[in-house]
């Protein structure tokens, strides 16, 4: 399944809001070295209890509109577990 993510850099902590169409990541990594993107990753596998080898950035990654590919994930799984 493809995710469109927007991304927050420099935030407060690592936290994933949904509003039931979209996701806004705020994360605490700087956008320098595709540090951003490996906290952005790390981050959906945690919250989806999914390994990070299941979850890809197929467009976007040097920009914070991000295209995210899930492994192992029906988007009916996802609404239930970012809710």
């Amino acid at each position: 399944m493809l995710l469109s993510v927007r991304v927050i850099p420099r935030s407060g902590r690592n936290k994933l809001e949904w509003d039931g169409t979209k996701i806004k990541a705020r994360l605490t990594a700087p956008p320098v070295d595709g540090a951003a993107n490996e906290a952005l990753i790390a981050l959906l596998a945690q919250q989806l209890a999914l390994p990070k080898r299941s979850i890809t950035i197929v467009r976007g990654a040097t920009s914070r509109h991000k295209t995210v590919a899930i492994e192992q994930l029906t988007s009916e799984e996802l609404k239930r577990l970012l809710q």
